[in-house]
């Protein structure tokens, strides 16, 4: 399936994709670079407070890669970008989990705390809701490419049921008397 003859360059849902990943991409580019600034020790467990949440040098080098990741998703645009953001999304909430279960341990190698837990959760499901933004619903716009391509049999046909308009109901032609 590819989505690059479906999806328009300049379509809609193409900016939603780049302004999500570039805006969470900066927010967590300043935390990193936050982290590395204030000089932390890289594999400390217990962490030094950055922007509200505990960090050490390692989470801030994974939080600076995600930002370039997410950043270059932006630059690209289009669906690359949404897969992005919905694969980043969902590593955050991942994470969220994982660390969750090694708080307090000898391997919370990225010092994660209770309020970083939280940010994971929060900032993964605001990334991945930017990545799922008119890509995963059931209701759907009749102009949406990923409408048209579930529904070719009906998107091929513009008289069946034409953009903006209602679906045909059998029998009825639609036309005034």
């Amino acid at each position: 399936m590819d989505f690059r003859d479906e999806l328009p360059v300049d379509h809609r849902l193409a900016n939603v994709y780049r302004i999500g990943a570039g805006l969470c991409g900066v927010a967590l580019l300043v935390f990193g670079c936050l982290g590395l600034a204030d000089g932390l020790a890289f594999f400390s467990t217990s962490g030094e407070q950055v922007a509200g949440l505990t960090s050490n040098g390692l989470l801030s080098l994974v939080s600076i890669a995600t930002a370039a990741v997410l950043i270059v998703g932006a630059v690209i645009g289009g669906n690359t970008a949404s897969t992005i953001n919905i694969v980043v999304g969902t590593l955050f909430v991942l994470s969220g989990f994982v660390n969750l279960a090694l708080l307090d341990s000898g391997a919370n190698l990225l010092a994660f705390r209770i309020p970083n837990v939280v940010f994971s959760f929060a900032m993964g499901l605001v990334i991945a809701t930017f990545g799922m933004y008119g890509r995963v619903s059931s209701k759907l716009p009749l102009d949406n490419p990923y409408w048209r391509h579930r529904h070719p049999e009906t998107a091929r046909t513009p008289a069946a049921r034409p953009l903006g308009g209602p679906a045909p109901r059998p029998g009825i032609t639609g036309q005034a008397r």
